[in-house]
């Protein structure tokens, strides 16, 4: 056998060797020494540690309890009973209003309605407008809002009356500015953002609605977030 013929076969067997060990070499490697990295938004409010360990893709990491928000009874604008954060398969985007504040509020509901039109045929997303006002009833709420809003989303809450101090629930547990005015028992200094909040009733996003931009932010974060449900919860969003 010539020189360049038995060169030429080494270099066959070099290539074909290459062929078939280097992907199964590199699909172990990835196995062993890589994760798969996905884009996950952060989680507000207080954390702490739980002082024990949790084993998260075969690496022991510290437990964390974050801050989580307590579900709340309220009345629907229909006047069924409706529970804020009763679902456990389900995001939630929340504001506050008031029905005597034709300024910002009226401007949070319309965002919030330009929200859940968007979302209207997305089973595991509800959105939440709440009253900050306890004289608020079903006909004032009725009138503020109008028809044609209520009926884009039937996942659109517009709740009132809650079962407890709102104002102190509003910025203890939902991290948003809600007071009464002082010189006016009927006007509230209230917050102009938006929240978001995963199916484990933490926050997931504050969005400034006085920036055109931020609504565009919340509807690409909300997808953002179903998909983050979806892989940590199939089981779950299947059943919703």
């Amino acid at each position: 056998m010539s020189k360049n013929r038995r060169s030429g076969a080494v270099s066959k067997l070099i290539i074909l060797a290459f062929v078939l060990f280097v992907p199964g070499f590199l699909y172990i490697l990835v196995n062993r020494m890589g994760s798969n990295e996905y884009v996950k938004l952060p989680v507000f409010g207080e954390k702490t540690l739980s002082g024990e360990m949790r084993r998260v893709m075969g690496r022991e990491i510290p437990d964390t309890i974050f801050h989580q928000l307590d579900p709340l009874e309220m009345v629907n604008y229909d006047g069924s009973p409706t529970t804020f954060l009763g679902s456990d398969s389900s995001i939630t985007v929340a504001q506050l209003f008031y029905t005597n504040d034709g300024g910002l509020s009226k401007q949070l509901i319309d965002d919030m309605a330009r929200i859940a039109k968007r979302f209207s045929e997305t089973t595991h997303v509800t959105l939440f407008s709440i009253s900050v006002d306890s004289l608020d009833g079903i006909e004032e709420v009725n009138q503020f809002v109008g028809d044609d809003l209520k009926s884009i989303n039937p996942r659109w809450k517009i709740a009132t009356q809650p079962k407890g101090d709102i104002l102190q629930y509003a910025r203890e547990s939902m991290l948003l500015e809600a007071l009464a005015s002082p010189g006016d028992p009927g006007d509230f200094l209230i917050s102009n953002q938006f929240i978001l909040l995963d199916s484990e009733r933490r926050i997931r996003g504050f969005y400034d609605i006085s920036l055109r931009s931020e609504l565009e932010r919340l509807e690409d974060e909300i997808k953002l977030q179903i998909v983050e449900e979806i892989r940590n919860h199939p089981v779950k969003i299947e059943r919703n």
